[in-house]
């Protein structure tokens, strides 16, 4: 067998290198592949090739087709709205001519060409997060602005209410056609697997596999791992379920080629061996392959993440997370308003479900539980009754048919829940009474799930959860619900935690939506 060299981009062994591809307990020994031209003996005025990744370019060219329609439509209903629109405008003879250029043509235009300075149309900000929003906002202030000054500049007397209506409407409009386009891009990805990165993962197996279930959780994110490159060598994978085929001792780049990648992510300590990552990013120059790095430090949003070179260092500043201050009491001033006004307008479903569930099961309407709080108080939760009265009485028979792991208990068919409350789980409504928690201020609309007081001690990494109020929803329900392990929606509950803001708040509150529409993962 031929030597297997672990550096990144090391040449590789004349004796050649292997392709490893697990069989049961063996591995395919497969002939070499030459290794391929570093990208950075090139004229420096020489055009870089394009980039081997190309599903943006139809998808923007469909971004730019509908921001322009939006703007020339927000123009067109302001214009039909108030009859002082061309005010300023009239010329000789009244001639309209000027009027719908600026209208249908220049102002639209003008929205194209901000939000494309604004990086509004950014591959790296497309189809997920909210980024390419904050950057359509951030350019319709400067439509704004810029309308101002030149109206201003040219002393034209604009009807403010046609101008205000024109440019408002075309913010919402672009923001639904972006909401839209998004749409349909997550389904082409979830439906046909197509519009995504194919990624080759460079590292060692345990960082390499950690990053792979990470990005393959969602795959509304379009990254697609197609292989594995370990630089810890082929030995460590032996015995190993790998999802993908392994590598070991292959130029990186010519290994993307061969297995048709685009993207080449960098995973945990690979990153931070001296030199290689940067001589890796100058042999990708000029290839089209795009490069990412998933560093060790995971769990920690952008926010609070800075890189502040020091001498040519890049030295990555990780902030405290923000627990306090204003953001917080909008936080709580929304929590208090929104669960009244919920349960005002919820009555009559309350109502109503208070019916089925005496209709149902004779006993109480709701289920009160002690749950552990903010640091550490205790509270008793609000929820409508989905179980038989003696479910408790039957929880020990039913221990070993436990489908959950760690502080959980979950049976998908419980047979302790009758009929009205399996619909009732399966649409959430069993939770609309912690309204009443979060009136009270025990709870808040988003954070980590609250647990019973009597499951156990909160020690260790699960009593960080403790710093943020329990939520009626969060990211672990918008992420699988039940359907994930107790050690995955501990990590989540931990990464609101660090990672809190109101932003993200509204974000969960919008995903949640879909979440309880589909019935994913309740029971």
């Amino acid at each position: 067998m031929g030597e297997v060299t672990t550096s990144l981009q090391r040449p590789v062994s004349n004796e050649g290198p292997s392709k490893l591809v697990r069989h049961v307990d063996s591995f395919e020994i497969q002939p070499p592949t030459p290794p391929s031209t570093n990208g950075v003996p090139r004229s420096a005025w020489a055009r870089a090739r394009r980039r081997v990744s190309r599903w943006h370019r139809p998808y923007t060219a469909i971004l730019l087709l509908l921001d322009f329609a939006a703007a020339a439509f927000a123009s067109f209903t302001a214009i039909r709205t108030f009859d002082q629109a061309r005010a300023g405008f009239y010329q000789a003879h009244d001639d309209p001519t000027w009027f719908y250029t600026v209208a249908f043509g220049l102002l639209p235009l003008g929205w194209v060409v901000i939000l494309w300075f604004n990086r509004s149309y950014d591959r790296r900000y497309l189809g997920l997060g909210p980024d390419e929003y904050k950057r359509v906002i951030r350019g319709g202030v400067a439509v704004c602005a810029t309308v101002s000054f030149l109206a201003f500049a040219t002393k034209t007397d604009l009807s403010r209410f046609t101008v205000g209506t024109a440019l408002l409407l075309a913010l919402l409009l672009i923001l639904l056609g972006r909401i839209l386009a998004r749409f349909v891009l997550h389904v082409v990805r979830r439906n046909v697997g197509q519009a995504g990165h194919r990624m080759v993962l460079v590292g060692t197996l345990p960082e390499c596999l950690e990053v792979y279930r990470s990005v393959t959780r969602s795959p509304a994110a379009g990254l697609v791992p197609v292989a594995i490159h370990i630089t810890d060598g082929y030995a460590a994978a032996r015995g190993v379920e790998t999802p993908v085929p392994i590598y070991a001792g292959r130029d990186v780049l010519a290994l993307v080629r061969e297995v048709g990648g685009d993207t080449i992510a960098v995973c945990g300590s690979a990153s931070a061996e001296p030199g290689e990552l940067r001589r890796l990013a100058w042999q990708l120059e000029g290839s089209g392959v795009d490069l990412v790095v998933a560093p060790q430090l995971t769990d920690i949003a952008g926010p609070r993440v800075h890189i502040r070179p020091i001498e040519g260092l890049p030295l990555l500043h990780v902030e405290e997370p923000t627990l306090s201050g204003p953001a917080l009491l909008a936080k709580n001033l929304l929590d208090r308003v929104a669960a009244g006004l919920g349960l005002l307008l919820l009555a009559p479903i309350f109502l109503a479900i208070a019916v089925a569930i005496r209709i149902s099961d004779p006993g109480p309407v709701f289920f009160r539980q002690p749950r552990v709080g903010h640091e550490g108080r205790t509270f008793r939760v609000w929820k409508f009754r989905t179980m038989y009265v003696d479910a408790e009485d039957r929880l020990a028979g039913l221990v070993d048919q436990n489908e959950t792991d760690g502080m959980l208990f979950k049976i998908k068919q419980d047979p302790r829940v009758f009929p009205v409350g399996r619909f009732l789980r399966a649409s959430s409504l069993d939770e609309l009474p912690q309204l009443i928690n979060v009136l009270k201020g025990e709870m808040s609309l988003v954070g980590p799930r609250p647990l019973p007081a009597d499951d156990g001690d909160f020690l260790g990494d699960v009593r960080r959860r403790l710093l943020v109020k329990p939520g009626m929803t969060g990211l672990w329900q918008v992420s699988g619900r039940s359907d994930l392990s107790w050690d995955e929606a501990v990590r989540l509950d931990l990464y609101y935690v660090d990672n809190w803001s109101l932003a993200y708040d509204l974000s969960i509150l919008w995903r949640t939506v879909g979440v309880v529409l589909a019935r994913k993962g309740a029971y």
